[in-house]
């Protein structure tokens, strides 16, 4: 390896590993910002909120990686421009092209480590993550009430209050809905304060209301509400509550349920259940034509006949005109067969209508598939196109350090993340194909990167503002000479 191949190497690796960690770190902020909500006030172990962040961290990889090849690119051939190397290269003879090189196979090398990783490790990781999620968010909270809204952590309890003194455990403006008896909302108790207070076990809430009236209908037979019913209305000064607490403890679900999940499959066994599910639909729309046709447009031929005789469909039936059949008939009868055959048709339609919506179902569930299949490749070509724009733009902007290339990478990073984001929902919506949606944002930016390429090696302007001033300029100068020509040119005419 020449000593200019390992500068450009060791030039890259370091910013590189800056950025990745920086991507992680913001990633992982990301994602606690968008669970806290589930997170906090679960009475947790450390142990379990290490063991999750663990998880997501490995689900980020691939992500993050996308993003420090792309601030790393940036950087670093920033960086030698800043300083003059990219210039001393080129006097030397050494293309940018050429200099770019040596981080190319780095990345190429870290492509196919990021498809490894999303087509191997993800899985397992996405396994053991959306499992230990599942169980935190079915775990018993803390008693945190918030003011103004309904609080049902409590089994078959709902329990709003208007204020919260200082202390946390004085209560203002009480309303609780008892719905134990699973029969609506039949019986409320509402109190102008109340105390509450946990047992030393955590396992009752003790709450105590003061100066409050409670409301319940009563029902006949204790199961049906009719509408003349009985109220019974209650007053009191003080009332003890009894609550049972659900368990605190973190209760573990087996992975073996979620195994099968999308989220959770490599490619080949991505491909497999999606060709098994395309099979699938196409048995299940040959059936429902099958059973349309045995059942209402053969409705009044022996299923015997239609069993034995497989050809004996549309085609084969004798060739009726249905206004001749039906004068056949008295007035009675043709009202009663009109009616009876839209009614048939209704039926029919139905069934069309519910097969088409189970279809348009579990094609959605296929494309879900097939999208998480393409991801696993697009993620890793990421790292491949992300290099290809930020090398050249770096030599270009010829600024390094995390001041404008954090700026430029965060741009062009939301622009292919929203393009993404849009392919995959028209994909799995399937207004477009899955291909189409899942690789259309490296399809829009690939020619962007070979476009920069181009222009930095031929050093062009792209980014001073003294050439689009003179571009702008001559464009301007162009227009009004063509209006005059034309202005002049219809004045001769005339």
């Amino acid at each position: 390896m020449k000593r200019m191949h390992k500068y450009m190497i060791r030039s890259f690796i370091g910013p590189f590993l800056l950025t990745f960690v920086i991507a992680m770190i913001v990633l992982l902020l990301q994602f606690v910002w968008k669970w806290i909500d589930e997170l906090v006030g679960k009475g947790l172990e450390w142990k379990v909120i290490v063991e999750l962040l663990v998880y997501t961290s490995m689900r980020l990889v691939p992500l993050a990686l996308i993003l420090g090849v792309l601030l790393a690119s940036i950087m670093s051939f920033g960086n030698l421009g800043e300083h003059n190397e990219l210039t001393s290269m080129k006097a030397s003879g050494i293309s940018l092209v050429r200099s770019m090189f040596p981080p190319l196979i780095l990345v190429v090398m870290l492509t196919g480590g990021a498809f490894a990783f999303s087509n191997y490790l993800v899985p397992v990781t996405n396994l053991k993550f959306f499992t230990l999620l599942l169980d935190i968010r079915h775990q018993r909270p803390e008693f945190i009430i918030k003011e103004g809204e309904f609080y049902n952590g409590l089994e078959g309890i709902s329990l709003k209050i208007g204020a919260r003194s200082k202390d946390g455990k004085t209560l203002h403006n009480l309303m609780i809905y008892d719905h134990t008896l699973k029969q609506g909302n039949v019986a409320v108790t509402v109190a102008d304060s109340g105390y509450m207070k946990i047992t030393e076990d955590k396992r009752y809430l003790i709450l105590s209301l003061y100066d409050g009236f409670s409301y319940a209908e009563q029902l006949e037979d204790g199961k049906k509400l009719t509408k003349t019913k009985a109220l019974r209305r209650d007053q009191f000064s003080m009332q003890e509550v009894l609550f049972k607490l659900p368990d605190t403890e973190l209760n573990r679900s087996r992975e073996d349920m979620y195994r099968d999940h999308y989220n959770m499959l490599t490619m080949n066994q991505l491909a497999d259940t999606a060709r098994a599910l395309v099979d699938e639909m196409k048995w299940r729309k040959k059936q429902v034509a099958e059973g349309l046709l045995a059942r209402e447009l053969l409705r009044f031929e022996k299923k015997s006949d239609v069993k034995d005789n497989p050809n004996y469909y549309p085609d084969s039936i004798p060739e009726y005109r249905a206004d001749t059949l039906i004068n056949l008939l008295n007035l009675t009868d043709q009202q009663q067969a009109i009616t009876q055959a839209m009614a048939f048709a209704r039926i029919v339609r139905s069934n069309i209508s519910t097969s088409k919506e189970n279809s348009s179902l579990r094609m959605r569930w296929i494309n879900r598939h097939w999208i998480e299949w393409h991801r696993k490749l697009t993620l890793s070509f990421a790292c491949i196109l992300f290099f290809l724009i930020g090398a050249p733009l770096g030599a270009i902007i010829r600024k390094g350090g995390l001041g404008t290339p954090v700026v430029v990478s965060i741009v062009f990073f939301i622009t292919w993340h929203i393009i993404t984001l849009a392919g995959e929902k028209y994909a799995r919506g399937g207004i477009v194909p899955v291909w189409e949606g899942m690789w259309g944002s490296s399809l829009i930016l690939l020619p962007l990167g070979i476009i920069l390429t181009y222009k930095s090696a031929r050093d062009a302007a792209i980014m001073s503002s003294e050439s689009y001033y003179f571009f702008i300029k001559k464009t301007m100068k162009t227009v009004r000479f063509w209006q005059k020509d034309k202005h002049e040119n219809t004045s001769a005419n005339q």
